[in-house]
């Protein structure tokens, strides 16, 4: 009986050590490691989004142009040289680079007084400034529509342009939009340097 008493304390004794043992055991081979974090040590945008990628965007300008006695549209004998009030919507994307960017831009221009409409499209390649600040140069073709009665003709030319757009950090907003959101633009622009065309407005990115 003394024996069989001592066995069984002995057996129960064996129980705590077997569980830990099992505790203690390494992870079986079907037992899937945790994921680790993603790396997100690569190259940055001064703004904090990816260096590189596509970006679409969309706008809407106002400001005026002229042109001089020297543009191939002359002097109109009604009306002294072309010139008028515009609006202007954009839609263009832009490529990111790291520190630089490239991209293109299309415009459909309402305009006023002498200016009917105007078409055009153009490149842009620049440099990325601040948080989400832009600096360009611009070249592309441009199609200028007089109103009839002007005594101006139908007239098409190489246009091109310099220009920045700023953030909401970049003139102290706090950063409102984050990674997308609103851009104010300014621009000049020039038809076949016979004319002067500064815009300002507001530019929408996603």
């Amino acid at each position: 009986m003394k024996k069989f008493a001592l066995l069984a304390a002995a057996c129960v004794s064996l129980v705590p050590a077997a569980a830990f043992a099992q505790d203690s055991a390494p992870a079986s081979a079907s037992e899937t490691p945790p994921a680790a974090a993603p790396d997100d040590s690569g190259p940055k945008s001064p703004d904090g989004s990816k260096a590189f990628g596509i970006e679409p965007y969309v706008g809407v300008l106002g400001g005026y142009e002229s042109f001089d006695h020297r543009s191939q549209f002359g002097a109109s004998p009604n009306h002294g040289t072309l010139n008028g009030a515009l609006i202007s919507g954009v839609v263009g994307v832009n490529v990111p680079l790291g520190p630089v960017f490239v991209g293109v831009e299309g415009n459909g221009t309402k305009g006023f007084n002498d200016i009917n409409w105007e078409y055009g499209v153009k490149g842009r390649i620049g440099a990325r400034a601040g948080d989400s600040g832009l600096i360009y140069v611009s070249g592309g073709y441009e199609w200028i529509n007089p109103h009839n009665n002007r005594g101006f003709a139908d007239h098409s030319n190489w246009v091109y342009g310099v220009g920045v757009e700023v953030g909401p950090k970049d003139i102290g907003l706090k950063g409102a939009t984050g990674r997308a959101g609103p851009r104010l633009r300014l621009q000049l622009d020039t038809v076949d340097f016979h004319s002067l065309r500064p815009m300002g407005g507001v530019i929408f990115h996603f």
